[in-house]
């Protein structure tokens, strides 16, 4: 995938990972669009480095799954660090 396709990967990751970990993310949509890219960058490395699992297209299910689990995980990380904080 070019890098026009993974930058709508992860802001569509990022807003679906948005709806389903709890808590609040920030101010707007933005903080979760970011966190959805990194998190779609850091679900693909994860998968590949350590279950051996490959991306496929823009359209695979295991792509988006893949990215969503990444964006969740990037998204309770940054909860739990920013809750931490106050």
């Amino acid at each position: 995938m070019n890098i026009i396709a993974w930058l709508i990967l992860g802001a569509i990751a990022g807003s679906i990972a948005r709806a389903l970990v709890p808590g609040r993310i920030g101010p707007g949509i933005l903080p979760a669009i970011i966190c959805g890219i990194v998190g779609a960058l850091v679900g693909g490395w994860i998968s590949s480095a350590f279950f051996h699992v490959g991306l496929a297209g823009f359209w695979s299910l295991k792509t988006w799954a893949i990215a969503i689990a990444g964006s969740a995980l990037v998204l309770f990380l940054w909860g739990a660090f920013h809750n931490r904080k106050k």
